[in-house]
């Protein structure tokens, strides 16, 4: 899972960015400090690892881990290059999903780009930049489509209809992803990039004295005007300033840190979660001597897609995956005991993984 994080310039974006990776990127006070887009893997917290590797006593531990690429402040008129707006686009481009930082607290050491801190505006500011830019990429690809669409291709004028819906939603304020898509269309509309189509959560960046409900005026203002708009995007609040407290203390701390807090876990675990629910993303695990791993595959995945996560050899010579149920796992007591009692299940490949299986595949090539 790649995330993207966007905002405007000074809303917390790489201050949440260092937080959560530790990578260091600079987070000083001012607009376009980030001119490469910082890139830093983080590893997704989850106790059932724990749990089975503390079972298992493999060699080593891995978890799913999650990639976040901290890109620039963009300005009002990105789209059209004003900033460093261009190169910022390109990067964004590149990632699964938005994370749209929102500046939801007041503090006068701290200057905003736009003069006064405005949560719906600011969300609307990056909105149109992105859909500004989307269209300027889909009209040049409508001009090169057309000629072949009135010539009578087939596929050309499946393209030609396809981009004239999404340039009228564009038009109109709505994002590429409200577009409706035929099965025929799907890959085809996924093979634009749009910026508009990924889908987007959104950070709400509160003060340390709105925690831990996360809650003022301007979170619930930019919650309202989520919801007015029916895009089925969450809201997070995090404070990136506790966030950046957090990942400087040592871990034995952490614990009494966030309760004095009133927070039973990080930020960052909500955030994680929330990317996950956003993409429809489930966990499974492997589980031997050598090894106990986390690995990450999209909601309807079937077992050989889930073996292709693996390696490719996996799904191209698979045979069956000998399966454990979380629930069975935690009931037996062990990996061995699930196995004894015959709730270890042979899969084959039109199988569903679910979240929490541990999975033996067997293969073949």
């Amino acid at each position: 899972m790649k995330l993207g994080i966007v905002g405007l310039p000074n809303v917390g974006k790489s201050t949440l960015f260092n937080a959560l990776t530790k990578a260091g990127a600079d987070a000083a006070n001012y607009p376009f400090c980030t001119v490469e887009p910082n890139v830093g893997m983080v590893e997704v917290p989850d106790p059932r690892v724990d749990e089975l590797a503390e079972q298992v006593k493999p060699q080593r531990t891995l978890r799913a881990v999650v990639q976040f690429v901290d890109i620039a402040g963009l300005v009002e008129g990105a789209s059209r290059g004003e900033g460093l707006g261009n190169q910022f686009l390109t990067n964004i481009r590149e990632t699964d999903a938005v994370v749209h930082v929102v500046r939801c607290f007041d503090d006068e050491d701290i200057a905003h780009v736009m003069g006064s801190v405005d949560p719906v505006r600011d969300r609307e500011i990056i909105n149109l930049e992105l859909m500004l830019a989307d269209l300027a990429m889909v009209e040049k690809r409508l001009e090169r489509v057309a000629k072949r669409a009135r010539g009578g291709e087939k596929e050309a004028r499946t393209e030609h209809d396809l981009l004239q819906r999404v340039k009228e939603a564009l038009e109109n304020d709505r994002p590429a992803r409200t577009v409706e898509a035929s099965d025929a269309e799907v890959g085809l509309l996924r093979s634009y990039n749009l910026l508009t189509a990924k889908p987007v959560l959104y950070l709400a960046n509160v003060a340390e004295d709105d925690l831990p409900d996360g809650d003022n005026d301007h979170v619930r203002a930019l919650r309202q005007a989520v919801d007015a708009s029916g895009e089925p995007a969450e809201v997070v609040p995090v404070s990136s300033r506790i966030e950046s407290e957090l990942a400087e203390l040592p871990d034995e701390d952490r614990e009494e840190f966030l309760s004095s807090l009133g927070l039973e876990e990080p930020g960052l675990n909500r955030l994680i979660r929330a990317g996950y629910r956003l993409l429809g993303l489930k966990t499974f695990f492997t589980a031997g001597e050598k090894e106990v791993r986390a690995w990450t595959v999209s909601a309807g995945a079937r077992a050989p897609e889930a073996a292709g996560a693996i390696h490719s050899d996996f799904e191209r010579g698979f045979i069956r995956a000998e399966t454990i149920g979380w629930e069975d796992f935690q009931r037996t007591g062990s990996v061995r005991s699930a196995r004894d009692e015959g709730v270890m299940r042979s899969e084959g490949k039109d199988y569903l993984v679910k979240d929490g299986d541990i999975l033996l595949f067997r293969f073949n090539v």
